[in-house]
């Protein structure tokens, strides 16, 4: 093992390490949520991750987004982002896929080749579309609900997406997969807090253009729980 990753090794055991490393991760939207779980994971020893999404950094990503910075502004997203995971770990396999998944698009992603499928995409029509096809197939599907207006860190929760409270994202995702008469066909876990979205300030957002605010420890910190499940899933660690 890489001395890069001798000390999640003390932490994790050989065997655990051993297993992330073989494991194949696709994560869908690199924005707030995903770059972190991307760079966890990558920092803790997965070798092989296929990042997707299809947006170029702007200077509002700036806040939250793990490979935005003022140099990277105008880049593809997933290029940066790979740029940066390499430079973490030379020898990494990354994949970036400047695509959008849609339902039109599913099929091009091969889903049932991997054994992870990270939902971190913001579009509802898109989200629902990947959640109800990656649990057809055998691999684990996690999801990130909603985590913009929100503050405290401390009500952020990990539960199936049966059990998600107090999140409009997954209410909407519920009523649009009733309304359709399609659902999910295993279990998701899913990545939530239970805090009440917060009301954005009126003057700010109508200056910018943007309804919905959101915030650099929130965002990551659901990408660095998504991270751990997969982390905790090799370990054997409930």
């Amino acid at each position: 093992m890489s001395e890069i990753f001798q000390r999640a090794e003390i932490l994790l055991g050989s065997e655990a390490m051993e297993r992330l490393a073989a494991q194949r991760v696709i994560l869908f939207g690199v924005g707030g949520v995903g770059s972190w779980c991307a760079e966890c994971l990558v920092r803790t020893g997965l070798r092989h991750l296929t990042i997707v999404d299809d947006d170029c950094v702007v200077e509002s990503n700036i806040n939250r987004q793990l490979m935005a910075t003022s140099t990277t502004v105008g880049l593809v997203k997933v290029d940066a982002l790979r740029q940066r995971l390499l430079a973490i770990n030379p020898e990494a396999d990354i994949t970036a896929l400047p695509h959008r998944f849609t339902a039109a698009t599913a099929e091009d992603f091969h889903l049932d080749t991997y054994n992870y499928v990270i939902d971190a995409i913001d579009s509802l029509a898109d989200k629902a579309a990947l959640l109800l096809l990656a649990t057809q197939t055998p691999a684990s599907v996690l999801s990130s609900m909603g985590a913009a207006l929100k503050l405290d860190p401390s009500r952020i929760r990990v539960a199936t997406f049966n059990k998600v409270q107090g999140d409009p994202l997954a209410r909407a995702l519920r009523n649009r997969f009733k309304r359709e008469q399609r659902f999910p066909a295993r279990p998701i876990r899913c990545v939530f807090s239970d805090e009440p979205p917060l009301k954005p300030a009126a003057a700010e957002a109508a200056a910018a253009g943007i309804s919905k605010g959101s915030i650099a420890h929130i965002t990551a910190i659901f990408g660095l729980t998504l991270a751990s499940i997969i982390i905790r899933d090799m370990a054997s660690v409930s």
